[in-house]
């Protein structure tokens, strides 16, 4: 029986513990003999991302007990952390990068030792990281792995070199730096790991420079493979500073493939050495994303010579394409969103996929037979499906007309309904990136509020993907301005038509949603309060000293440069508009991030001090930039409510009060 009750008092079975338990999805996923490999979070186990290995009899284990954690800090953000193969010998060999040294270790699971390492220790600054490892079995007496090394040459986040290398699997270079081959110079400042032609004679791999980033412009390198194995020849094969290319990958005919947004889409391309580059199936869709970590992947080849591809416009499915013909055909099922990892094996497809419904499941499909079955991670309903949110897929019209694309998430729980004449109250999610997209999927943070009576607003602002170039590319120097006007649209367009609350309006986000949070909360009044986490917000800061070098030059597009326009980033940043802050607010920030450091939190809020502004700073030890452990979540799930419930006027007492000081 539906019963009355103000809105965010709805009692719900979604508490925080739930969320954190269910935060995360697997990643990287690959096959190694006939088994599917892939990595998956542990919230409960110190946050670490475990190595999963699903048999051929259809059972899954996992590979390395606590506290291995396979995650690689490559421009921190990291990439495809593991390789395996299936030896001559029997067994299959992996390889991997633990995140607590940062060391390229090998291991046989199905032998007796345990995991040795095949890199130094790290010496200096951040010493040496690895990442996108590729098994070559077939070089030395015992074989090599090809990856990408970064080595830190200083102690400042900047001081670092990039190239491509070649490490024994013998261990020998495990104490001795000199026995690890650089295949490439680090004439770029950043590289992939390098793709080998069928026939072994040539290696491909993407570049790029500051101060562009991988979805400004890239640059594909080719290069001749010697029977030694060393590179030569090497030039510049496509791409450019306005060309993104985002993904490379060798057919079975040994013709290049790759992704490339020249057409203002990610579309797929083959190279010819006649045409140049032949569209492959030209459409106003994205057929690949952002390169936020080394080593995504977007589409496969399979050995017939179709192409398993991820693409879409908003939300993704998996397709088969046909690059003689263009005829493309999607798969059937219930997903909305294709995580960008795919692996194939002979006539079969393996992805990551979720839907609004369910979580992200590790999909396969024979294409072959057709049959699509979940091989990995099942979802699960942990509370009964009708206290789920249903989402509206929407698009807004914003200043100067402009389209703004937003999944609405109303207010649901199958007992509950708010009294007549009120109206919810409403949070807006600004997604990280800012170069980056809000899926549309199941998300138990997401339902831990709607299910409570408060709605849920995330909006794919003016930059983000998703939507072709040029609307990635409305946030050119725009950053602080376009994203936040954005958010602010959304949210009085729902308040106009009577959707939510208009006295009861937040608004939160981490990383760049941070930043969106504070520059909404410092130049609109839209919002009674807001929750700002692990956020940037002081660009002069940021943009000299205060983050790591992948992004250490994002700015220059993002509000101008820094050189030129001083004064643009003294007047957009939080810091330095704090005297029109009038709402409180809850600060999130974990001590060991290296992306957004804690100085940024620690200077806002010596300018917040005494001005009478409600509000609270929780630090997290251990966490980095993105909270992993279930405690930390757990903690912030709940302070975040509360925020709400004391600003808003609602009686949470199922969760901590969080003390606001002023």
């Amino acid at each position: 029986m539906m019963s009355t009750a103000a809105h965010g008092t709805w009692p719900s079975p979604i508490d925080a513990r739930l969320a954190a338990s269910n935060d995360g999805r697997p990643e990287y996923v690959g096959v190694v003999g006939d088994e599917v490999w892939w990595t998956e979070p542990r919230p409960a186990e110190a946050g670490r991302r475990a190595l999963i290995r699903r048999r051929a009899d259809g059972t899954s284990t996992c590979v390395l007990p606590a506290p291995w954690n396979v995650r690689s800090r490559v421009i921190e953000y990291g990439g495809q952390p593991w390789a395996g193969a299936e030896r001559a010998e029997g067994g299959p060999l992996v390889v991997f990068v633990d995140f607590a040294d940062q060391r390229l270790y090998a291991y046989a699971p199905d032998g007796p030792g345990e995991p040795w390492p095949l890199t130094p220790a790290p010496a200096v600054g951040g010493g040496l990281r690895w990442v996108d490892p590729q098994l070559r079995l077939d070089r030395g007496e015992q074989g090599e792995v090809w990856c990408v090394l970064e080595e830190f040459t200083g102690e400042s986040p900047t001081d670092l070199r990039r190239v491509i290398a070649a490490v024994p699997l013998d261990g020998s270079a495990a104490d001795d730096r000199s026995a690890v081959r650089e295949l490439t110079d680090d004439s770029h400042r950043f590289v992939t790991g390098p793709k080998l032609s069928p026939d072994g004679r040539r290696a491909a791999w993407i570049a790029w420079d500051h101060p562009r980033m991988p979805w400004d412009g890239t640059e594909v390198m080719l290069a001749d493979v010697a029977e030694d194995g060393t590179f030569h020849h090497t030039r510049s094969f496509g791409g450019g500073p306005e060309e993104s290319v985002p993904q490379i990958e060798w057919g079975a005919d040994g013709q290049l493939l790759f992704a490339s947004d020249r057409s203002g889409w990610w579309n797929l391309y083959r190279a010819d050495p006649h045409r140049g580059a032949v569209p492959l199936c030209p459409r106003e869709q994205e057929f690949a994303g952002p390169l936020w970590k080394i080593g995504l992947s977007w589409f496969r080849p399979l050995e017939n010579g179709l192409i398993a591809t991820v693409h879409g416009r908003g939300t993704t499915t998996l397709g088969i394409l046909d690059p003689e013909t263009g005829e493309l055909v999607d798969v059937a099922g219930p997903w909305t969103e294709w995580a960008e990892s795919l692996a194939v094996h002979g006539s079969r497809i393996v992805g990551i996929a979720a839907s609004p419904y369910s979580s992200y499941e590790v999909v396969e499909l024979d294409t072959a037979t057709g049959r699509t079955r979940i091989i990995g991670t099942p979802h699960e309903d942990a509370v009964d499906p009708a206290y789920y949110p249903q989402p509206q897929d929407r698009t807004f019209t914003g200043p100067d007309g402009r389209a703004i694309h937003a999944h609405i998430y109303p207010p649901r729980s199958p007992d509950r309904a708010g009294p007549d004449g009120e109206l919810p109250p409403y949070v807006v999610w600004a997604h990280g990136g800012p170069t980056g997209h809000a899926a549309l999927v199941l998300d138990l943070e997401i339902a831990y509020f709607t299910s409570r009576g408060i709605g849920v607003a995330e909006v794919n602002y003016g930059g983000s993907t998703g939507y072709g170039r040029t609307y990635r590319n409305r946030l050119r120097e725009q950053w602080g301005v376009v994203d936040v006007e954005d958010c602010a649209a959304v949210a009085e367009a729902l308040a106009a038509e009577g959707t939510a609350d208009r006295r009861r309006l937040a608004i939160r986000g981490g990383s760049a949603g941070g930043w969106t949070t504070a520059a909404s909360l410092t130049g609109t009044d839209v919002y009674a309060c807001g929750t700002i986490i692990y956020p940037i917000l002081d660009l002069t800061g940021w943009g000299t000293d205060e983050t790591h070098d992948f992004e250490s030059q994002y700015l220059e597009s993002l509000v101008g440069p820094l050189a030129e326009v001083p004064a643009r980033y003294r007047e957009r940043s939080p810091v330095t508009r704090t005297d029109r802050l009038t709402t409180p607010f809850l600060l999130l920030q974990g001590l060991d991030d290296p992306i957004c450091p804690p100085v940024q939190c620690e200077r806002f809020l010596a300018e917040v001090e005494g001005r009478g502004i409600p509000h609270a700073y929780l630090t997290f030890e251990g966490e980095g930039h993105g909270f992993r452990r279930a405690d930390t979540m757990i903690r912030a799930l709940e302070a975040e409510l509360s925020l709400y419930g004391q600003t808003f006027g609602i009686d949470c007492p199922d969760v901590p009060r969080l003390e606001l000081k002023k």
